[in-house]
């Protein structure tokens, strides 16, 4: 596959800032209608890969290729075909909901129906209200609503669900699988492991600037990774065991017809996955250090 084959395509990815190198030979593709998690710790350069990707920041070195432009030298006709909820925005909150998003739709040629957006970002009540005004989970969903307004091919979600409260996280929830159905790409950077869970086909897990591991929801970290743990208490203390026939160790455990203290069986999530995957590549980073 070339560069050009993906919605969004990097290689070899550099960013450094004198001898700090914020991304490090970071590559993977996004196709078409594909819902791609990228994720990592703070600082790891997941958004700096983003604003690369929009086109806002410049790269030391490598290749990078967004709905088939260098987004170095993208245009207004590029920048139209993105929509972008960036982690915070600088609007000052003097104009209406509704008065904002009329305002933002009359930069696109076929942009959604105001009224239909705003439902569908959870603000009916509050559309006439000044964005000043509003909770900062609101004002989170106005940053939402402005970034699909104009039925981007592609849309950057970085940590979009901040400051919303369950009810309204399962509503976005509902609005990008609406948004999956209609074919749009998605790139969404989260702190929320079961909302990339959720939403998301693939997943990169950087840190430290290194893309660290790639693919499947179900499949990352491998699948040593997805076995089963049954834990339970005894008088040694807490005890587990990975395997995968956790009924036959639960059935031994319950030989003498009592169940022990605290018995459950956990099937890792993609949050256990990813904790693992960041403690063992802090730890070889720590052991490569201490080799030196």
């Amino acid at each position: 596959m070339t560069i050009s084959d993906a919605v969004v395509s990097v290689r070899d990815l550099r960013k450094t800032y004198e001898s700090f190198a914020a991304l490090d030979g970071v590559s993977f593709d996004i196709q078409r209608g594909e819902t791609f998690a990228l994720l990592g710790p703070n600082g790891a350069g997941k958004s700096t890969t983003i604003e690369i990707l929009e086109g806002y920041r410049d790269r030391t070195s490598g290749e990078a290729s967004v709905l088939g432009i260098d987004p170095h030298r993208g245009g207004i006709a590029w920048k139209a075909r993105l929509g972008i909820v960036l982690q915070n925005t600088g609007e000052s909150g003097n104009v209406t909901v509704h008065e904002q998003l009329s305002h933002f739709a009359r930069y696109y040629a076929n942009p959604r129906g105001v009224d239909e957006v705003i439902a569908a970002v959870g603000l009916e009540e509050k559309s006439k209200t000044l964005i000043r005004k509003l909770s900062g989970g609101q004002r989170r969903r106005v940053d939402v609503a402005l970034g699909i307004i104009g039925r981007p091919e592609l849309l950057f979600l970085d940590e979009p669900t901040t400051g919303f409260d369950p009810e309204a996280r399962r509503g976005f929830w509902d609005l990008i699988g609406r948004l999956k159905r209609e074919g749009t790409t998605i790139l969404l950077t989260t702190h929320y492991l079961d909302e990339a869970e959720h939403l998301s086909d693939r997943a990169g897990i950087i840190a430290g600037g290194k893309l660290i591991d790639i693919g499947a929801i179900n499949e990352i970290g491998g699948a040593e990774a997805r076995i089963p743990i049954v834990r339970w208490q005894d008088a040694n203390g807490r005890q587990e065991r990975r395997t995968h026939e956790p009924g036959a160790v639960v059935a031994a455990l319950m030989r003498d017809g009592s169940e022990p203290v605290g018995l459950e069986i956990v099937r890792p999530s993609l949050e256990d996955v990813y904790l693992g995957l960041v403690e063992a590549n802090e730890a070889a980073i720590e052991d490569l250090e201490l080799t030196k």
